[in-house]
């Protein structure tokens, strides 16, 4: 045997791993052994593939999926590999922010301040007219819902060009709820000048995307505005629920499912400009 190989026992010592894990890292294709006795087999590693197997180690510490560490580990350099890294990092911070903002609200609910949080929202009312929409309607998870949201509304307001512009600002129907277990369907709508150029373009390409028109009818909006700052989930939540609580205290009765209003390019907003209303029909 080659004395640059070692044993699995040995390898395992000098990379502070246990043979356990190093079987582990070779049946996903992580750290491979540089050769495996045919008659035996027993598994013989190279000096050189410690630095690999402490890497591993660590990256598990982060509770790094294996899919992303063999990226990491597969990158053609360390700089790449450096930045797949940080990639992976962002998408957690972003992923505990969140779960930070949810747990607040829930620590409000739990505590009985319901009525508390619901009153920082102001609710008003405004009538929207009869309206043509070309709209989209998917079924989709919480954590695919941002993308599917930016995405279907931009097919929609492109394809508003050739349906005589936009009329009024888009919006989103939540048909069912969506959430990690529930996938809704939800409805991108973006209200469009001219009906029969609208049908016509659905007749082109409505099968692609679930595409649709349809005539909503006048109707009362419930409302309250949130800004670029409050847009996460738990804001918004918050947002539906107040909203919700407040049509029937004012001796409304909502008569319809909710929906986001969006008014401009949030980017170009300020942290203190409106972003969008969450609202409810109401009669």
């Amino acid at each position: 045997m080659n004395d640059e190989l070692l044993t699995i026992g040995a390898f395992a010592a000098r990379a502070r791993l246990s043979a356990k894990a190093l079987r582990l890292y070779d049946r996903l294709g992580l750290l491979a052994p540089a050769q495996v006795d045919v008659a035996s087999g027993y598994r013989y590693y190279r000096a050189d593939q410690i630095e690999r197997a402490r890497l591993v180690a660590l990256m598990r510490q982060l509770d790094m999926p294996l899919a992303r560490i063999a990226e990491i580990v597969e990158a053609p350099d360390g700089a790449t590999a450096a930045d797949r890294l940080g990639a992976y990092w962002a998408d957690v911070e972003t992923r505990v922010a969140g779960q930070r903002t949810l747990a607040e609200y829930l620590r409000g609910r739990l505590s009985g301040r319901s009525s508390e949080m619901n009153a920082k929202f102001v609710i008003e009312t405004v009538d929207v007219p009869e309206q043509v929409l070309i709209t989209e309607t998917r079924h989709v998870l919480a954590g695919e819902l941002p993308a599917w949201i930016g995405a279907s509304l931009g097919r929609l307001e492109s394809a508003s060009r050739e349906c005589g512009g936009i009329t009024a600002p888009p919006f989103v129907v939540y048909h069912s709820e969506v959430s990690m277990e529930s996938d809704g369907p939800a409805e991108s709508c973006v209200p469009v000048a001219d009906e029969s150029a609208a049908r016509a373009w659905v007749e082109r390409h409505g099968r692609s995307w679930e595409t649709k028109v349809r005539v909503e009818p006048a109707q009362r909006l419930a409302y309250t505005r949130i800004t670029k700052a409050q847009v996460a989930h738990p804001q918004i939540l918050a947002a539906f629920e107040a909203v919700e609580a407040w049509i029937p205290k004012n001796g409304l009765w909502q008569a319809g499912p909710c929906r986001e209003v969006y008014f401009a390019e949030w980017d170009a907003l300020g942290a203190e400009d409106p972003a969008c209303d969450v609202a409810f029909p109401v009669r």
